[in-house]
């Protein structure tokens, strides 16, 4: 025994009881006797007795085995694991309780170490290391939190996720439980079948208050989450992840209105710096809600300002459009600041960023330093700000070139490219043919075989050099033809288009000046995803304004050449308008019923859903398309985007978009770029994500392929063959109005594809008129296709790895490895499938309660409850990213799939969980960096938009090898 269990069995004495007295005494925790374990005067009375009971048993060849721990002391492995280890800790708390009085009465370690029994003076040292003693005490600062929790709701649900949650390991939560379980709290598992997918399952794992009974944990509303409550110290203390706001009051807040200069600086938030409870940390700039008077917000981007600028007892200027007059908060919605949203959960409408993340803070009000939001300090104080985003996160927007903007351009830019784009799948199908292992090579060629189907929907070409998004911000002292832009160098030529894009005539091309003081001031000179310009460069961007909205930066005009952007100058019809002023209600009046009527004009109008905003924007999106390749005159385009500018605002501002309909011509704008009719999107390149119904499908499609019995010889080998639903067809009862005879009606259900999805040659969706930009995307649409069609083929004719059971049996450890990395991530699914439940659910309530209410939840508020909703419960029920849950394959796991210790079923499997780009470079054969004709290909098409050292950079190899294909090349 060791000189630590000899000392305290030393000090606290060992009771002998046979193993029937043990269990009477302390009972277990599925079955608590008169005195559950832990209870007594001596809070480690079971301590002792539990490991010198252990001790004991050993020293009599007692064995850990499964079995003789059930008949000795009645326990499971796992609980009996748990025992051990909390009575190990709780016999070194007791150990450390000792050392530390010692100390207080004035010992040294070396003399502290003599009187517990000839100890070294290290060992003393790290008893009375106060992180040991944290770590030691977690499992009962858990236990604690939990059963507050507990005695609260009742239940709570304490399964897969909850230690991520809470950010502790799953031994310390299965030790908290345990605790609990001592002192009579029981916990319970199930199953719930998922309400839209009944052949799945949810596990429930649930820890209730004594005396709850196994059923009531399927009324499963009724178990908590405590999926708001994160730990940042490994389980010492609990803060929750969002606080309700707090709320600034009003006689902090500033209106600078539109007669000051708001206008150019429309949705920005200035704060004054050193202000305790209005920082924004380490961050320059974020999008931010601000909560005032407990019922308004301001929302908009967050920058430090001015100190000069502030007037005594003001700490915030909200910049904006409206004019002098406008109240800042008010019972009306013609204000300054938005209302908050009845809901406890989401006030402002739109979700924040987790505490963790960045979207809360705490601070102390005497010294301004930020805490942790558990921190018993009576000095606490929550920050005002609440993050939406932040310094950092616009980096992660998507790098292609849309065809909205590209169909735009040249056709030559256009052909560039897209060649580049078809350039660089052709490379990528090269690498995935040189691939070695077969199961992989299947894996990766139908993952080809989906992205080349998803590319002639979407249409993106590749992205230009330099190409990024930024959010803006403004400059007032910037130039008409400046732009304040870090990433870039000073003299650059940098091209900004904002999405919806209406044409070439909203593309400012500015040059860089990052020398502004103004720029350096509020961005700093190393901003990764912000520019500053001034509001009427921002005001030609589609209007944009500053509260969050972002554009993408493409440099231009080059000493090289390689991009020309074509930018037009404004239309001047489109100068100074106002949808507002031109468009809004001149008068209204609330009925009987609390209905609100807006007049234009001495008459009536209706105004616009959410829904049909929607709809109408998707309408003049594509018109503005067609016409812009139909080379529409000015005056005809100024028209559909004056149209355009109203209906964007018309659902929030009650505007009248049917007059805007007439006043622009719109009926006849159709007529003449799309023939008699009008008729709907026209070309290719606003058709292809169109609506397509087709009959309602069953299961996976198959492939077409020769001699399979479901091959279509009218199809492209290769082409997507998919299955009807056996339950496609219905009746309805049809009742004749004038007869009163009843009849039975056949119909389909019916589900939602696109044009482009539903069509073997893409030429089909090519106008009458034929333009050259459409061929330019027909063909990369086709070529996308047919390279999609060839992976398939090649995916069905790839044979599979062997399987190998000596193989197995050799990496061992290898393969139970993966199959628990395997089991964890695949796990996902189910809670997956349960947050997606439990959101829907939410959504319906919340629409219920609207409904209640006397008012109904837009489309847009629908689809905002819903991806908070899922958002929330993929936290509570533990459902993680991809990212998080990938499997990654370590080198010995990897020489084990390859010798074939893991079948092809399995091996699936894994592939879908595993991250794919490490795993391709894994699988990758040693001679794939060579320079095949598909890069060859690739380096030829990049030098129509790439310098040499950009086309080196980007593929990894060097400049010489790059001139040497290209000379060749030419």
């Amino acid at each position: 025994m060791s000189v630590l269990a000899d000392e305290i069995l030393s000090y606290l004495g060992s009771a002998e009881m046979d193993d029937e007295e043990f269990l009477e005494h302390y009972g277990t925790p599925r079955h608590s006797g008169r005195y559950p374990w832990g209870s007594g005067e001596d809070p480690y009375q079971h301590t002792n007795d539990f490991l010198g009971r252990v001790e004991e048993l050993k020293k009599s060849g007692w064995a850990e085995t499964p079995e003789n721990i059930k008949n000795t002391f009645g326990l499971t492995t796992t609980q009996y694991r748990t025992e051990k280890a909390l009575a190990t800790a709780e016999r070194r708390a007791l150990v450390v309780d000792r050392a530390k009085s010692l100390r207080e009465d004035g010992l040294g370690y070396t003399e502290i170490g003599r009187q517990m029994g000839g100890v070294r003076e290290s060992t003393v040292r790290s008893w009375l290391n106060s992180e040991s003693e944290n770590n030691m005490r977690k499992a009962q600062e858990t236990a604690d939190f939990l059963k507050k929790q507990v005695d609260k709701y009742g239940m709570v649900d304490i399964g897969n996720g909850v230690p991520q949650e809470l950010n502790i390991s799953k031994e310390k939560l299965a030790q908290a439980v345990y605790i609990l379980q001592r002192d009579g709290y029981v916990q319970y598992g199930g199953r719930v079948p998922q309400v839209t997918n009944p052949g799945q399952q949810t596990t429930l794992k649930v820890l209730c208050k004594p005396g709850t009974e196994h059923k009531e944990i399927y009324d499963y509303d009724k178990i908590h989450s405590i999926n708001e409550y994160i730990s940042r110290d490994g389980g010492d203390t609990y803060e929750k992840k969002f606080t309700y706001p707090a709320s600034l009051d009003s006689k902090r807040l500033k209106v600078r209105y539109a007669e000051d200069g708001g206008v150019q600086k429309d949705g920005v938030i200035e704060l004054r710096r050193n202000v305790s409870d209005l920082s924004l940390g380490e961050s320059r700039y974020s999008q931010v809600r601000i909560m005032v008077d407990g019922t308004h917000y301001l929302k908009g981007m967050a920058v430090y300002g001015d100190d000069k600028d502030f007037p005594p007892g003001v700490d915030v200027i909200f910049n904006t459009n409206k004019h002098k007059g406008t109240p800042a908060c008010g019972p009306d919605g013609n204000t300054v600041l938005k209302k908050i949203k009845n809901d406890p959960d989401n006030p402002f409408g739109s979700a924040i960023k987790d505490a963790n993340l960045g979207g809360q803070y705490w601070y102390d009000s005497k010294t301004g330093e930020h805490i942790s939001g558990s921190s018993d300090n009576p000095n606490k104080k929550l920050g005002l700000i609440n993050k939406r985003a932040d310094e950092g996160d616009w980096t992660e927007w998507k790098d292609a070139l849309p065809s909205q903007f590209l169909s735009k351009q040249s056709k030559a830019m256009a052909e560039k490219q897209l060649g580049i784009a078809k350039a660089n799948k052709m490379e990528e199908y090269a690498e995935i043919c040189a691939l070695q292992n077969p199961t992989v090579k299947k894996y990766y060629l139908h993952k080809f075989a989906e992205s080349c189907d998803s590319a002639a929907i979407h249409l993106q070409a590749a992205a230009l050099p330099g190409q990024k998004y930024h959010v803006i911000l403004p400059m007032t002292s910037m130039g008409d033809t400046e732009v304040y832009a870090p990433n870039y160098a000073d003299g650059t030529k940098l091209a900004l288009v904002r999405f919806p894009h209406g044409g070439t005539f909203e593309i400012p091309i500015l040059t860089v000046n990052n020398r502004n003081r103004e720029g350096i001031r509020v961005i700093g000179k190393d901003a990764g995803d912000a520019i500053g310009i001034n509001s009427k460069v921002a005001e030609r961007l589609s209007g944009a304004d500053f509260d969050g909205d972002t554009v993408m930066c493409i440099p231009t005009h080059d000493k090289a050449g390689k991009v020309k952007i074509t930018s037009t100058p404004p239309l001047q019809g489109l100068v100074g308008f106002d949808n507002k002023a031109v468009y809004g209600a001149t008068e209204t009046s609330v009925d009987a019923n609390g209905k609100k009527h807006y007049y234009r004009n001495g008459n009536e109008y209706r105004v616009m859903s959410e829904h049909t905003k929607q709809l109408e924007m998707g309408k003049i999106s594509n018109l503005i398309t067609d016409m812009t390749l139909y080379g529409a005159k000015p005056e005809d385009m100024e028209k559909a985007v004056r149209h355009s500018m109203v209906i964007i605002d018309a659902e929030k501002h009650k505007l009248d978009y049917k007059a805007s309909e007439r006043d622009n011509d719109i009926t006849y704008l159709k007529k003449k770029y799309r023939g008699e009719g009008g008729g709907g999107a026209s070309t290719i390149v606003s058709k292809a994500k169109g609506e397509y119904d087709v009959p309602k499908r069953q299961g996976s499609p198959r492939y077409n392929i020769k001699g399979k019995d479901w091959y279509d010889p009218s199809r492209p080998e290769g082409a997507l063959i998919w299955k009807t639903a056996d339950d496609v067809n219905y009746t309805v009862k049809k009742t004749d109005k004038r007869t009163g005879e009843v009849t039975e009606v056949t119909k389909q259900h019916m589900q939602k594809s696109t044009n482009m999805a539903e069509t073997d040659d893409a030429y089909t969706l090519v106008s009458k008129r034929r333009h050259p930009m459409e061929l330019v995307y027909a063909d990369y649409a086709n070529s996308m296709k047919s390279l999609a069609n060839e992976a398939r083929k090649l995916e069905m004719s790839t044979g599979k790895i062997e399987y190998n059971k000596d193989a197995k049996a050799k990496y061992r450890a290898e393969y139970d490895s993966l199959m628990d990395k395997l089991n964890t991530a695949e796990k996902n699914a189910i809670r997956e499938r349960s947050a997606n439940l439990k959101a829907a659910a939410t959504v319906k309530e919340k629409q219920a309660a609207a409904k209640t209410a006397g008012s109904e939840l837009s489309k847009k508020d629908v689809k905002k409850a819903g991806q908070q909703a899922l958002t929330k419960y993929r936290q509570e029920v533990g459902s993680v990213s991809r990212r998080d849950r990938n499997i990654q394959i370590t080198d010995k796991e990897w020489e084990a799939i390859q010798a074939g210790a893991v079948s092809e079923t399995i091996l699936k499997r894994i592939l879908n969980n595993c991250d794919a780009d490490s795993l391709r470079e894994r699988a990758m054969p040693k001679t794939s960096k060579e320079i095949n004709q598909a890069k060859q290909a690739q380096i030829k098409a990049l030098s129509s938009s790439y310098t040499i050292a950009q086309i080196a950079d980007k593929l990894g190899v060097s400049t010489s090898t790059v001139s040497k294909y290209l000379k060749g090349a030419a």
